[in-house]
């Protein structure tokens, strides 16, 4: 176990990159722990917070499949604050849960360094404390517009709404240890680039 092992956060607004680089960081040998994916994993046909979105929310929060219908719970709480902290105080504490436990199971495999990769890192405090070193990776809002549109065809405005739910770019530039500009580069450019970051950390 290397219980010392330096934690990196890194986080990014909707079609940053943020992902990418996360990647770029687990092949040169940090051990990549994704806070969306255990959210994912929990909301899942069978997952653990299940029982408790279909309590508070009714059998429409639920796709066919019996997991949460993303799409429409997305469209519910980016425009009902409530409901969007309703949902949070539901499937954040199993969250954390399931992160302690990924991280203690990494930890024990002895990597150089940790990566978690959280969408919500500035938005939510407790991570601070945690991490040894913040990385945002950062665009103009214009190109993950067109960014988010490549990728999945999101609506403009329904994009729009998840970036005004999201900390500002501001917010995030802020709170940063190390910024990583993603623009106007290619992916070889911005493998280069983490790799760089990564060298000015010391890992």
């Amino acid at each position: 176990m290397n219980p010392r092992a330096p934690s990196v956060g890194v986080t990014g607004g909707i079609g940053s990159g943020k992902s990418t680089v996360v990647g770029f960081l687990g092949a040169l040998g940090g051990a990549v722990i994704d806070a969306d994916a255990v959210s994912r994993s929990l909301t899942a046909p069978g997952g653990a917070a299940i029982p408790a979105i279909q309590a508070a929310f009714g059998s429409e929060a639920l796709d066919s499949l019996g997991g949460m219908d993303r799409a429409a719970m997305r469209t519910r709480v980016f425009s009902d604050p409530a409901a969007r902290l309703r949902l949070e105080s539901l499937v954040h504490p199993l969250i954390w849960q399931e992160l302690d436990r990924q991280r203690q199971a990494a930890l024990s495999e002895g990597p150089a360094f940790l990566v978690f990769d959280v969408p919500l890192l500035v938005e939510m405090r407790r991570w601070r404390p945690m991490l040894d070193t913040i990385v945002v990776v950062d665009c103009s809002p214009t190109t993950q517009h067109e960014r988010v549109l490549a990728r999945n065809g999101m609506d403009p405005a329904q994009t729009q709404r998840i970036m005004d739910a999201q900390a500002s770019r501001a917010q995030r530039l802020a709170c940063a240890d190390r910024v990583l500009l993603n623009e106007g580069i290619s992916l070889t450019q911005l493998r280069e680039r983490t790799a760089e970051v990564l060298h000015t950390l010391r890992l």
